[in-house]
């Protein structure tokens, strides 16, 4: 039988009732003759109230001190055990037998980083014995094993990447992330009144999105999806099971020139405005780009867009997946001999879409919208898929409306 791999998000499986919901798609999925793996993220927002626990036991000392990364993973990688088991029960009392399976027993293996891993391989094979067993089976996602055996979480949005990496692992017909919105959209839907409904895309567009902050799909999923030609189907988990509903398919090439049939007023095709906050700036000289950069990997921080001019030089640091940053912003001092100034958090607004630069005109279009929503760039990179620019972050919803307003329509 074809294998479907379907993710559920924490407002998917917020309560027992919505768990029960969860349940009842997935038993009429195996009825309708597919072998089904699960993957769950935790409850509602149980890991943000886990990371508040830590934050709190690690302020009872009264000297400033953060909470160690690894006890973080030990701590967080629970919230996914919980919800796995109550759907792996809800399951068992409609009639299917089903099984849960934490990160490492799925075989997801990752570096050794913590709060911010990645993949290197799985190896599903008890997940293909109990397939082959007629069984459902039940993953925890967001998490797996370093290969030095330690407990190690995804980041923020990880259980996508579970999802698509065992897809990838099992063969499956496809990947199908449920969550509370159908389908992936131009722009943000609580920030921007009325975007368009993307019915299809293509995975190179949706990795910039991604990239750019889109939340509908974590980045490093996509570009899971994009090595291994996975399809991913992203859908409404409310949405009436078997019954007429909207969803997002992106694939590799999923478009071909007609795709271009929606234009901007310059002739250019915008898929998305996409809107990301809480991002630093660090900058430094040319030649201290190089021990910045060298900071940044000992501190496990990601890195985003670089821009060297001169003497002077720039880096994005993301904070979505950083727990710590106060000691992370002393460490790159002490480890750059003060030669490094981190500014913001800023925010980035980003339009998404094709053929974005050369003579498109789309750039100075974007900078002309942009200085007339109040929202000047303190930085700006452009690429064939992708504008984006660094902004104040209370500028960055009139910004994300005006450049929609002008891109999409």
């Amino acid at each position: 039988m074809a294998i479907i791999v379907q993710k559920y998000g924490g407002s998917s499986v917020a309560d027992v009732q919505k768990i029960a919901l969860v349940a009842e798609r997935v038993v009429a999925t195996k009825r309708a003759g597919h072998d089904v793996v699960v993957v769950v993220s935790a409850m509602g927002k149980t890991t943000d109230e886990l990371l508040t626990l830590a934050r709190r036991s690690a302020a009872t000392s009264g000297d400033g001190s953060e909470a160690p990364r690894r006890e973080l993973d030990m701590l967080v990688s629970t919230g996914e055990r919980v919800t796995m088991a109550l759907l792996s029960i809800a399951i068992h009392a409609r009639g299917l037998d089903a099984i849960s399976f934490t990160g490492s027993q799925s075989g997801i293996l990752t570096n050794d980083r913590h709060f911010d891993a990645r993949i290197i391989e799985v190896r599903p094979h008890r997940i293909e014995d109990e397939l082959s067993r007629g069984k459902v089976v039940i993953v925890a996602g967001y998490q797996g094993m370093s290969y030095k055996r330690e407990i190690t979480t995804l980041g923020r949005g990880g259980s996508d990447t579970t999802a698509v990496a065992l897809a990838a692992a099992l063969g499956a017909e496809r990947c199908e992330i449920y969550s509370d919105v159908d389908g992936v959209y131009s722009a943000d839907p609580r920030v921007v009144p009325d975007p368009r409904h993307l019915p299809e895309l293509d995975l190179a567009v949706l990795a910039e999105m991604a990239e750019a902050g889109a939340k509908v799909v974590n980045a490093q999923a996509v570009e899971w999806a994009r090595r291994n030609k996975v399809a991913i189907v992203a859908r409404r988990t409310s949405d009436p099971i078997g019954g007429p509903s909207r969803e997002t398919v992106a694939a590799a090439r999923a478009q071909d020139e007609a795709e271009l049939a929606w234009t901007s007023d310059d002739g250019r095709n915008v898929r998305a405005v996409v809107g990301a906050s809480n991002v630093i700036v660090a900058r430094t000289t040319a030649a201290g780009l190089g021990p910045l950069l060298a900071a940044a990997a000992r501190l496990e921080l990601a890195v985003g867009d670089v821009v060297c001019s001169g003497e002077v030089a720039s880096a994005h640091l993301p904070l979505l997946n950083v727990p710590d940053w106060a000691r992370c912003a002393r460490e790159i001092d002490r480890l750059t001999g003060g030669a490094v100034t981190l500014e913001g958090p800023y925010a980035i607004v980003s339009v998404v879409g094709y053929g974005l630069t050369g003579v498109s005109g789309a750039l100075g279009k974007a900078l002309a919208v942009l200085d007339g929503a109040g929202a000047a760039p303190v930085l700006l990179s452009a690429g064939p898929l992708r504008i984006s620019a660094t902004i104040e972050a209370s500028t960055l919803p009139e910004a994300e409306r005006a450049l929609h307003a002008a891109f999409v329509g």
